[in-house]
């Protein structure tokens, strides 16, 4: 037990320092995001992070569609939660007329909400006698990520209902996250994002993996959760192959996914907002990450994307060279449709000096 106690203890001694003594563990996280966002350990916009001595390095790249405004955005924060060993990035794409207000305010509350919500359910772990951190680690520490995952989806859902200046009725925002905490990623998923891994096959090649599924609302679980719930799944005759949600009575709000945060108006009707959390232990033959709206991944595919951002030689311009590739994917493939919000987040392990 003696890394989770140490790694709890390192965790509490940094909550006290930012409380002095009169604050609550949401104010003291409040404290964290400010000097980390002082210090540069916390990215909002397009470029890119690497911390002297990390070895992670995050480039991120964001380009509006033509839609309108551009509702996509996107997060990292190195040493998250005062921990040398700790990323987390989240990428949100929202939707609907307030979908950039949801978005922003989803990136907003999200990580200081997981990061109270972990370190509430990992000092409540380590003061319980039943519960043997050390026994199974890698087990344990998936089901404390896990838990704090759900509690913080549940708490940013409700926190948004109850918002008085962002009308999230007719409005909403998907949300993928990943929290790097040493060998492990963990990933949570709440819409139609993707997350692929770059990894080197037994032959020397670099190969995809996808590490989420995108929640669509035909896919077999969520259509079943949504009829049940009386909302209809169903395409529109302009629009072959693509399902969305719709009320039982009305041709509204017709989503294309089947979670996301807001979205009030058919919450009731299947929609949910409780994300999807896996694991990865990563290896030295992973080599990055990428994160991306469904911008890039209408256009792109697995393999495209992971042979973009490897040939890419700067990694800090690797997420820029993506949705560059994404927009021009878009100008060949789909001419007769508006080009979606596209954006991505490249986050390379094994961080190296850049070119």
């Amino acid at each position: 037990m003696r890394q989770f106690s140490s790694m709890f203890n390192g965790l509490a001694r940094s909550i006290r320092g930012k409380n002095s003594g009169n604050g609550d563990g949401k104010e003291a996280v409040e404290a964290m995001a400010k000097d980390a966002k002082k210090n540069d350990l916390i990215l909002r916009s397009s470029g890119s992070v690497n911390v002297d001595g990390s070895n992670n390095l995050a480039s991120v790249f964001s380009k509006r569609g033509r839609k309108g405004v551009n509702q996509d955005c996107a997060i990292v924060w190195e040493e998250f939660g005062c921990q040398a060993d700790m990323l987390f990035c989240g990428i949100f794409d929202g939707h609907g007329p307030w979908g950039h207000f949801v978005a922003k305010k989803v990136r907003e509350s999200m990580p200081s909400s997981l990061l109270c919500n972990w370190q509430e359910t990992l000092a409540q772990a380590s003061l319980d006698p039943e519960i043997d951190l050390e026994s199974d680690k890698k087990h344990q520490r998936f089901h404390i990520w896990k838990h704090s995952y759900l509690r913080t989806c549940a708490a940013v859902d409700h926190e948004l209902e109850q918002h008085r200046k962002i009308d999230s009725f007719y409005s909403g925002t998907t949300a993928l996250t990943i929290v790097r905490q040493d060998d492990l990623i963990y990933v949570a998923n709440i819409g139609d994002s993707r997350a692929v891994l770059a990894t080197t096959s037994d032959d020397g090649n670099l190969v995809p993996v996808q590490l989420t599924v995108d929640f669509k609302p035909n896919l077999p679980q969520e259509a079943q959760r949504i009829v049940q719930c009386k909302g209809r799944v169903f395409c529109l005759h302009d629009e072959p192959g693509v399902h969305r949600v719709w009320l039982p009575d009305e041709e509204s709000p017709g989503l294309a996914m089947s979670r996301a945060f807001g979205d009030y108006c058919i919450k009731d009707y299947g929609l949910i907002s409780v994300p999807d959390v896996t694991q990865r232990h990563i290896t030295c033959r992973d080599q990055f990450v990428v994160l991306a709206t469904d911008g890039v991944w209408d256009v792109v595919s697995n393999q495209e994307a992971v042979q973009i951002v490897s040939s890419t030689p700067d990694k800090q311009k690797a997420a820029k060279q993506l949705v560059e590739y994404a927009v021009r994917a878009w100008k060949k493939k789909r001419k007769d449709i508006a080009m979606d919000d596209i954006s991505a987040i490249c986050l390379f392990f094994h961080s190296s000096p850049l070119s």
